[in-house]
């Protein structure tokens, strides 16, 4: 703390760290059932994976029917909303009741960070006017007391004053992108990859686990295209560095069009363009993470689309984040954004264009849809931090199409707190090693990954549960970061208003179902409508499958199908 300044104490019911999507919709499900709660965030933005890291949802082919909350589908309602009521869209898309802003083929909904970020503080507003709801910005947590085995103390510190506040709470949860308040307080949590003799894990490391392979981070960054301009930034200092550079088990340098295929490991080409940019969809990395789709909306109101640049290319795993001192995550950090930096470099001077030549000077850097000075994202995407030693952990075994032997479904579990589905996806790791991208079936969401083994009043509440870095895989993304996060919010309120401890709910049968009673009543889904019907989550095939829509239907023996909407119901 720097001379002169105080040291600032607060206290609240709940005190919830990081404001990603967990965070949010543990600190909305709390003060929605009367708590107080304090929620802090690294940055000016809330949303983490949505807002701050630029990402647009990732989601399961199901999820305009079936399996989300109905706080999470308010969020998704509220996008499209906020596009109808405060842009110009075309008639023909202002009626469009799945409106995909971006139109990108990665999700059935891919919109402006920025869009995000004025929807849930519309989301939050009734509570943060109220009292129910304090956001403290720019600040991270610095130090963690533990008292027996009970968090005593969390102290954040603002990232430009440098004071320090001192919180206590009757609950702490941890939503931090890399389970901060696991390591400050000495609360046990795993790093990195586990050993297939310990878990059992058909995609688990042979061998001795490696607590230092994580997966990759990416620094993303938007873009548009100015034609008759040149954009091109200058040249990176770490530029020649990334354009020598080639993994091992990668097919092609670094900067470059050509990966790995997530799936079969072949190697892939995906260009920045496969056609005109104009096309409601192609196969290529302009219609991949577009955010906003210029066709949308009147004739001159906007110039180009503007398209996230968010793939492997992108990808940085020369070194981990967790389990390492702070210098070295600094240069980890730094080095992501010179790889990203490097990229944008390489397309806008040598990368193959389409339809011949060398190069896209037109394409430009926006800064203003990250809201930075330097145009990458706010920070990194982060698919992997420290994770919970939980009461329950998710094995392979429990959700992996292979791992189950065909059984057909995932592990129902008893004590369920939510649903999600998606592939088991492993980005390439710091080992270094590739992808690992299995099927899995729908799952839910156990209460006891939630918990800690020791610690009585701290909960897990994203991707910090109690998973292995094989499912947590599968347990990262957007809806089932939500979903994580709204049920720890809901669970410590319950525990505040019942006097009873988490533990206690998830062991004794009659407070876990009346438990489950209070999601259900607050629109949280335990289980998907015909459990295992659903088949894999498999890969969405093509482009035109997502943006064709999807339905799902009851049969006549009770189970369900789904499609695109274009095959027909």
């Amino acid at each position: 703390m720097k001379k002169g300044k105080t040291m600032q104490e607060a206290s609240t019911q709940i005190l919830i760290v990081g404001g990603g999507l967990g965070g949010v919709a543990a600190a909305l499900s709390a003060a929605d059932r009367g708590m107080t709660v304090i929620l802090t965030e690294e940055t000016d933005w809330l949303g983490g994976q949505l807002t701050t890291q630029g990402v647009p949802f990732d989601e399961h082919p199901w999820i305009e029917e079936t399996g989300c909350s109905l706080s999470y589908r308010r969020l998704r309602d509220g996008i499209r909303d906020y596009y109808r009521n405060h842009y110009p869209l075309r008639a023909e898309s202002r009626a469009d009741r799945r409106l995909n802003p971006g139109m990108g083929f990665v999700s059935r909904l891919c919109s402006e960070p920025r869009v995000g970020v004025r929807v849930i503080d519309e989301l939050i507003a009734a509570h943060v006017a109220s009292g129910r709801i304090r956001v403290l910005y720019f600040h991270v947590p610095v130090a963690v007391t533990v008292d027996a085995n009970s968090v005593g103390s969390v102290t954040v510190e603002d990232v430009h004053s440098n004071e320090q506040t001192v919180i206590t709470a009757h609950y702490v949860l941890d939503a931090t992108e890399l389970g901060d308040l696991l390591e400050l307080g000495g609360i046990d949590h795993v790093t990195g990859a586990e050993s297939r003799e310990h878990t059992g894990e058909p995609h688990a490391l042979e061998g001795a686990p490696d607590p230092l392979e994580q997966q990759a981070i990416t620094w993303c960054f938007a873009i548009d295209w100015s034609p008759n301009t040149d954009n091109v930034i200058e040249k990176p200092r770490d530029y020649e560095f990334w354009r020598s550079y080639r993994a091992d088990f990668w097919p092609g340098p670094q900067l470059g069009f050509e990966v790995s295929d997530a799936i079969t490991a072949k190697p892939l080409t995906r260009n920045l363009l496969a056609g005109p940019r104009e096309a409601r969809t192609i196969n290529d990395l302009w219609h991949f993470r577009r955010l906003l789709y210029k066709e949308h909306f009147s004739e001159g109101a906007f110039s180009s689309d503007i398209v996230l640049m968010n793939w492997t290319g992108l990808d940085y795993w020369l070194k981990p984040l967790v389990g390492v001192t702070r210098q070295e995550r600094h240069v980890a950090l730094d080095e992501a954004r010179q790889l990203s930096l490097s990229i944008l470099y390489w397309m806008q001077t040598e990368a193959p264009r389409f339809g011949g030549g060398q190069g896209y000077p037109e394409v430009r850097l926006r800064a203003d849809v990250m809201g930075t000075a330097d145009g990458l994202a706010k920070v990194p995407y982060y698919r992997e931090g420290r994770r919970l030693k939980a009461e329950f952990t998710i094995l392979e075994q429990h959700i992996g199409v292979q791992a189950r032997n065909g059984v057909g479904y995932s592990e129902p579990f008893v004590d369920t707190v939510g649903v999600g589905s998606y592939r088991i996806d492993l980005h390439p790791s710091t080992a270094p090693r590739n992808y690992i991208d299995v099927e899995s079936y729908p799952f839910q969401i156990p209460l006891g990954a939630l918990l800690p083994i020791r610690v009585q009043n701290l909960l897990a509440a994203c991707k910090n549960i109690g998973t292995t870095h094989i499912t947590n895989g599968a347990y990262r993304l957007h809806p089932v970061e939500w979903g994580i996060g709204e049920a720890a919010g809901s669970l410590a309120a319950y525990c505040l208003v019942n006097g009873v401890s988490p533990t206690s709910v998830r062991n004794e049968p009659e407070l876990l179902a009346d438990f489950q009673r209070t999601l259900v009543d607050a629109g949280v889904q335990l289980e998907w409508p015909t459990f295992g019907a659903l088949g894999p989550d498999k890969r969405f095939g093509s482009p035109s499958a997502i943006h064709g829509g999807s339905w799902v239907k009851e049969a006549a023996d009770g189970t369900l199908e789904a499609g695109a909407a274009d095959e027909g119901r």
